[in-house]
């Protein structure tokens, strides 16, 4: 008997698809829906130190940015849908956005300063998948926070170590320079941030 393949989705069906209330969180990988696993509460404890954190440095330089709870990121010619840890939203580039009043959804580099994923066991969709499309979407500036060590040891070298690794577009392409142990990372969207690997993995100062 023939397999039956499962259909794949457009974007604006996914979007209609997407349960409420559910409390779990998806995003659609090339027209598949993926459901994203339950974080661990330290998985929770970074991402949350690092929204408040960058919360305080963009409020500081009186930026007209923004760190939504929900909201999607949707590379352009493409059926995907990313839900990032943290994304950081230029509000003054959101009147070119015509996916947001309705769909809280964004795909204009200029629309995203920053975008934070905190590496859990779907590790190859931060390392592979992810990267290589905001990259392609000229998204300026990438992290990936690998708290638990979990990326392949060609990202994160050998042996294998707590890692953040920082991408930057140069002539619109990442260069990526990595931060560990009681190191100071250096972000080129907030260059004034006084953080070590070690504050964000444990999320304290």
């Amino acid at each position: 008997m023939a397999q039956v393949l499962p259909k794949l989705l457009t974007f604006e069906e996914f979007v209609v698809w997407l349960p409420d209330n559910t409390g779990k969180r998806y995003e659609l990988h090339d027209g598949i829906i993926v459901e994203m696993p339950q974080p661990s509460g330290t998985h929770e404890k970074v991402t949350g130190f690092l929204a408040g954190e960058i919360t305080v440095e963009y409020k500081r330089l009186k930026l007209p940015y923004f760190i939504p709870k929900t909201a999607l990121v949707k590379p352009p010619r493409k059926s995907s849908g990313y839900s990032p840890d943290v994304v950081l939203i230029n509000d003054a580039n959101l009147h070119n956005e015509e996916l947001w009043e309705k769909e809280s959804t964004v795909m204009y580099s200029e629309s995203i300063p920053l975008i934070i994923e905190v590496v859990s066991t779907n590790w190859e969709d931060d390392y592979y998948t992810k990267l290589g499309n905001y990259e392609a979407m000229k998204i300026p500036e990438y992290w990936i926070v690998d708290y638990a060590a979990l990326g392949a040891r060609k990202f994160i070298g050998n042996p294998k170590q707590p890692t953040i690794s920082i991408y930057h577009l140069v002539d619109e392409e990442y260069q990526v320079t990595q931060f560990r142990n009681s190191e100071r990372i250096l972000s080129p969207t907030f260059p004034n941030l006084q953080l070590t690997a070690n504050q964000i993995f444990q999320g304290v100062l």
